[in-house]
Order: structure tokens, then C-alpha cells, then sequence
């Protein structure tokens, strides 16, 4: 008999991936624009691309990329709109994500305090991929 090992869970992730946008309840914040910090963790079943070293066999980074970025650059007052929409969007693309887990950090936001981000953390599950 084979002893093999079986996978249980297995992310693509994106890592401190920053992004330069237009997000923000203050004129100037629409104007000047602020620096964003994306983290996302996608549950995906990568079994296949494993043994096939195929890239079209996974969900493709580089794709995933694009669409945070297309999302990102569409200017919002609220972190949480935009941290709904580009969840919104990574399940219609690819709609094999089993869940998401996504942080939006905002560098330096205006406060009035002495602080260095504002982040927004939101985790999905795929019902249908359950």
C-alpha cells in the first residue's frame, strides 16, 4: 500500500502588494490620493497544477493581481466598499475560490493622531465550494 499524504487546504496569497488611490471621506484625500497596502489569501484547490506543473491548472497570481488592481483604482469614500467590491469581483473572475481573506491597509490616514495605518479585514467563504 502507497503511504501518501493528502492535501486538507492549500492559498494562493498576494503579499504587501501597494497600490497608489483616490479613497477617502476628506477633499483632500480625493485629490492628493494616499498609499494602500493590499493582503488577500485565496483558497483555492491547487492538487492538479501539483502534479501537472500547469499553470493553467491553478488560479494564475497575475490575474488575480490585475483585478485588486482594476477595483483599487475605482475612488471610494469607505475602505470597506472597496475591500467588498474587489471581493466581489475575485468571485465572479474565479468562481473556484473556496474563501477570502482580505486586509486593506490605508498608510498614514488623516486622524489626527500619530499612527501609521487604517486597515479593513474581511474573510468569505464560498458556500458553494463547501
Amino acid at each position: 500500500m502507497k503511504n501518501e499524504m493528502k492535501l486538507t487546504s492549500s492559498y494562493i496569497q498576494l503579499n504587501d502588494v501597494r497600490f497608489h488611490a483616490f479613497h477617502g471621506v476628506l477633499p483632500q484625500e480625493k485629490s492628493v490620493g494616499s498609499d494602500f497596502v493590499v493582503n488577500l489569501r485565496l483558497g483555492y484547490d491547487i492538487s492538479s497544477a501539483m502534479e501537472s506543473d500547469n499553470v493553467m491548472e491553478t488560479l494564475n497570481y497575475s490575474q488575480v493581481y490585475e483585478a485588486v488592481k482594476e477595483e483599487i483604482t475605482i475612488p471610494s469614500n469607505l475602505l470597506e466598499h472597496v475591500a467588498g467590491r474587489i471581493a466581489k469581483s475575485l468571485h465572479t473572475l474565479f468562481p473556484d475560490i473556496t474563501s477570502i481573506d482580505l486586509e486593506l491597509t490605508k498608510l498614514n490616514p488623516p486622524m489626527g493622531a500619530d499612527g501609521c495605518s487604517a486597515s479593513v479585514e474581511i474573510h468569505l467563504i464560498n458556500d458553494k465550494t463547501q
